[in-house]
């Protein structure tokens, strides 16, 4: 039977009609050293079997069905994994741009949407892995799954992964229709089973079941309400050009500092985005109220498969300018809450078919209303190595999909490395920018001391 982007994945495929919604996701994972070339093909390879997606490509099917996942009958592994020297004199400003060029350009939609590219001969002797995926393949949290694949792990964190040694077979338009409609059929059902329960407690709790009904509603329009303009009065052209950056943070210390506030970790992480921006609102001389940001949050269960997306993103407002750290936190932090609690997160692909059936414009102009994005990815605690080469660091660069920036923190041993992808119509003056971000971090960081 062949497989169907699911709601949420088509989303994300179908918004790139508007390029400044394109949604690649760029990893950068520093190495101390160049790793066995060898290796690092099997390594892949590997993963091309245990997660098949690897080496399908998405094929159209007869409307109104979403696309579908087929083999690629010319999958080359060497097309997608590639090996060059390092740029100019070879520093980390010199990888990161190719990154930069990795997050603006598209994919080839006729082969697997994925790239890797070995960087080889940096100044200090060492090395850097850059990887490039497509959204509609994994999310953060996945992506973090399947590099279990790649990496060298100990025993106990090798055990339970799947692997497989048949690809499946790809079906034809004719089987396309058929197990649709199965697959119609199956969740007609799904969605029935629930009719007796429900038309039970309508009869004997009717006040509670009108209520609950009532509340779910209201917690999907908060989820898909419309904004009428992001919170800057002033970062709100898009345009498809990136700038990106990495903010180093020890995780331990951004950890002290949520607590010291009454927070956690993420909500540290939002509030330092948010004092950043505070800061370069001021150093513009313009006074923002509040900023619009998007979290995603993972709805992953242990019995999803490796890939795909499984979160959902919810919108709400941080407050801006001259705030204090302390507050800040304890402000986002009741928002983060409401928001990991919100009754629509169980709706999450019904929200994300409706989304699909929307006019791109309207979506379009929901997402570009949207100030930053800030995605908090559990990484490793334990260091790493590839193929005989120690991991220094991993950086992830999400997609902004319409907003100003995009902030994510993946984290690595004791250390947040945030990536920052930011769209300079939004922001032209990037250095600006950074050090007015490193500066936010700076200024909730000292909080720690007070833990």
């Amino acid at each position: 039977m062949p497989e169907f982007l699911r709601n949420s994945d088509a989303f994300v495929w179908s918004i790139e009609r508007d390029p400044r919604l394109r949604s690649t996701i760029v990893s950068l994972i520093l190495l101390d050293r160049s790793p066995d070339w060898s290796e690092v093909g099997r390594r892949f390879e590997t993963l091309t079997r245990v997660v098949p997606k690897f080496s399908q490509r998405l094929a159209s099917s007869p409307f109104p069905l979403p696309p579908r996942w087929e083999n690629d009958p010319d999958f080359d592994l060497s097309f997608h994994l590639r090996r060059v020297a390092a740029p100019h004199d070879g520093d980390l400003d010199a990888v990161l741009e190719m990154v930069r060029v990795a997050a603006m350009a598209d994919f080839d939609r006729a082969r697997p949407l994925w790239e890797a590219t070995l960087v080889d001969g940096m100044a200090d002797g060492s090395a850097a892995l850059l990887c490039k995926l497509h959204h509609s393949l994994t999310d953060g949290i996945g992506a973090v799954e399947m590099s279990r694949i790649l990496f060298d792990l100990g025993e106990g964190q090798r055990d339970g992964q799947r692997d497989t040694a048949e690809t499946p077979m790809s079906a034809g338009p004719i089987a396309v229709v058929r197990d649709a409609a199965v697959i119609g059929a199956k969740a007609a059902v799904s969605a029935l089973t629930p009719l007796p329960r429900m038309l039970r407690d309508a009869v004997t709790n009717p006040v509670a079941t009108v209520t609950d009904a009532v509340s779910t509603a209201g917690s999907v329009y908060r989820t898909m309400r419309p904004i009428a303009q992001p919170g800057s009065p002033i970062a709100r052209h898009r345009t498809g050009i990136r700038r990106v950056g990495v903010i180093e943070v020890p995780m331990s210390t951004l950890h002290r500092a949520g607590s010291a506030a009454g927070g956690t970790l993420n909500d540290a992480f939002i509030a330092a985005v948010a004092a950043g921006l505070s800061r370069y609102h001021g150093k513009r001389g313009v006074k923002a109220d509040h900023f619009v940001v998007c979290m995603p949050i993972s709805i992953r269960t242990a019995q999803d498969p490796i890939g795909g997306n499984r979160a959902t993103l919810m919108r709400f407002d941080v407050p801006a300018g001259d705030v204090d750290p302390a507050e800040r936190i304890r402000r986002i932090h009741r928002q983060t809450t409401q928001a990991r609690s919100e009754k629509s997160l169980a709706h999450t692909p019904f929200i994300a078919g409706v989304l699909n059936a929307m006019p791109r414009g309207y979506v379009s102009s929901v997402l570009r209303s949207v100030d930053f994005v800030a995605s908090d990815v559990p990484g490793f605690s334990e260091p790493l190595r590839l193929a005989g080469a120690e991991v220094k660091l991993p950086i992830a660069f999400s997609p902004t999909i319409g907003a100003a920036l995009n902030a994510t923190l993946l984290s690595y041993v004791d250390t947040c490395a945030v990536g920052i992808n930011v769209d300079t119509g939004a922001f032209p003056d990037f250095d600006v920018l950074s050090d007015c971000l490193n500066a936010g971090f700076r200024e909730v960081l000292t909080l720690a001391a007070d833990a």
